[in-house]
């Protein structure tokens, strides 16, 4: 079978996030799942199988880390979307059925493609003694992103802060059931972002994600009230970096990017 690893939320190779993509014709079990995600040792590998036509949804998809599947994932998402557009396997808006409900993936006519996900609930926490410690700078405010993203979501003093953090993972491993989002507003929005984040996931098995679809879910309400406007742009801070356009529709996040192909081969087993 045909793999792939594609660059999300990017245009151009070796940025962004990476993803595995395997197109099936069913689910195999799920260990083998599990280990072919830990051979591609990307942050998410992507499995989808066609849909009957007539229901709710075209496509069943499925993300697993290399250490365990995971209920929500932009970037896998948006790669896998990319995978079926650019192969002919899929002409227009394709409809995915996943853990966290049908999403949706638009093509559009500048060749970036637009995901429709669930807008994460916010829950005002105190920020949790420790964490100052374990993330390497004191959180301003701490938020619960609820069960579909599962992180801490903290605001930082300051951008240069967020992109200087050297976390003790192992610590900060006891404070979601994901990892923590790191974010602070953009020092200079002039040049295309209106915020910054980092995203750190020691608890399945990812350090620090390069580009987080699904964390967008819960930066996209957060910053949207901070800044009074339902349509913005994200920067995460990782060594790889990407941007995510955001914005807020009834209820819905809607997350914009483009993907690149940089590997195509065949799965031997």
């Amino acid at each position: 079978m045909r793999i792939r690893i594609v660059d999300a939320f990017t245009d151009r190779p070796f940025a962004g996030n990476p993803a595995g993509v395997l197109l099936l014709d069913r689910f195999p079990d799920d260990p083998w799942l599990q280990s072919v995600a830990l051979e591609v040792n990307h942050a998410e590998t992507a499995f989808a199988h066609p849909l009957p036509a007539g229901g709710d949804a075209d496509w069943a998809l499925r993300w697993f880390t290399p250490a365990t599947e995971v209920a929500m994932c932009g970037h896998a998402t948006l790669a896998t979307a990319h995978v079926l557009h650019t192969t002919g396997a899929h002409r227009g808006p394709v409809r995915f059925a996943t853990r966290s409900g049908v999403l949706v993936a638009t093509p559009g006519e500048d060749g970036g493609i637009t995901l429709d996900f669930p807008t994460a609930p916010l829950t005002p926490v105190e920020v949790p003694e420790g964490v100052a410690e374990a993330l390497g700078a004191a959180p301003l405010t701490a938020f619960d992103t609820g069960p579909n993203v599962g992180d801490l979501l903290v605001e930082i003093a300051d951008e240069r802060t967020v992109h200087a953090l050297r976390p003790d993972l192992v610590a900060l491993a006891a404070y979601s059931e994901r990892g923590v989002i790191a974010t602070a507003r953009a020092e200079n929005p002039a040049l295309g972002y209106d915020f910054v984040s980092r995203c750190f996931f020691p608890n399945v098995g990812i350090d620090e994600d390069p580009v987080t679809g699904s964390a967008h879910t819960a930066l996209a309400p957060y910053w949207s009230e901070r800044l009074g406007r339902s349509v913005l742009t994200g920067l995460q801070a990782s060594a790889r970096s990407g941007r995510v356009r955001t914005e807020l529709r009834d209820g819905r996040t809607l997350l914009s990017g483009r993907a690149v192909t940089v590997i195509e081969g065949d799965l031997l087993v």
